[in-house]
């Protein structure tokens, strides 16, 4: 298969994950199809496997007989066997003296070192958690993604980049604090769970931000058409795409994205910034 050839069929599966609904994606999956297309001349599979292999490791760990325990024993067993697992037999780890590297949110690297952002080894971990049908989400804590497990009624929040380890409630405050400042007190929107897709978004919103930083616009226009085809209502991207591609002067791009934007958005004030821009922009293409 040509490069070009591999592209498309990735592209494809994509947009076939933009076309599920949010239960039904595969996020380890998804984020491997995310990468791939970064080296679409390298094969998905040893990282297939990789993920195969873990879910088996947790298959074996399943079986002792504490794991099928009720309330907060059972809890706490299966904390300690996705942390054994992770952290232990596969050595996944925060990347702490490289956090900003761009192989920290891209998966198949992240599997290469075992290491990588928060929300990476988040999408690892809640695939492992998934392979013995365990309850578990991510949590959108403001400034450190982490995830919630969930067992006989019971929960514990763990965090992936330090090595799976479960989060007091002391925790979780003091690190509200550290990003929010001293005033800051643990809100019921701290805890909201995120879904599969914006799960994905968030983990490429990684990369885009830094590009964006880094001055080169081109690189994460690319990204943002990626989002779009695994997120292709959310307005907002649509936005930031007519954006970027204006600001680059792909004028086409932006009208045809900017448009779509107004097809989907309900916010008026955006939707008056847009159709101004809009404006200007046919003028421009006349």
């Amino acid at each position: 298969m040509t490069e070009a050839n591999a592209r498309a069929a990735i592209e494809a599966d994509l947009v076939k994950v933009g076309a599920l609904a949010d239960g039904d994606i595969d996020l380890a999956e998804a984020a491997l199809a995310l990468a791939a297309i970064e080296r679409p001349e390298s094969t998905r599979h040893p990282y297939q496997m990789h993920l195969a292999n873990i879910a088996e490791a947790m298959l074996v760990g399943s079986a002792a007989p504490e794991i099928k325990e009720g309330g907060q024993a059972g809890l706490d067993a299966r904390c300690r066997l996705l942390a054994d697992v992770m952290a232990g037999q596969y050595a996944y780890r925060g990347d702490r003296m490289n956090y900003d590297d761009l192989q920290n949110a891209d998966l198949m690297r992240v599997i290469d070192r075992r290491q990588g952002l928060p929300v990476a080894l988040a999408i690892l971990y809640i695939h492992a958690a998934r392979s013995q049908g365990w309850q578990i989400e991510g949590v959108n804590f403001p400034g450190h993604f982490v995830i919630r497990l969930f067992h006989d009624g019971k929960a514990a929040m763990l965090d992936p980049f330090d090595g799976g380890r479960v989060l007091e409630t002391g925790d979780l405050r003091q690190r509200l604090k550290t990003t929010l400042g001293d005033a800051a007190e643990l809100q019921p929107g701290h805890y909201a769970a995120i879904g599969n897709r914006d799960i994905l978004l968030r983990l490429q919103n990684n990369i885009k931000v830094r590009l964006i930083q880094e001055g080169n616009l081109p690189r994460a226009a690319t990204i943002v058409e990626r989002m779009l085809m695994v997120a292709p209502k959310v307005a907002a991207l649509w936005r930031e795409s007519g954006l970027i591609q204006s600001r680059l002067g792909n004028l086409l791009a932006a009208k045809l994205a900017l448009t779509r934007f107004l097809e989907l958005a309900d916010n008026d004030s955006q939707r008056h910034q847009v159709a101004r821009l809009l404006q200007d922009i046919n003028q421009r293409l006349q």
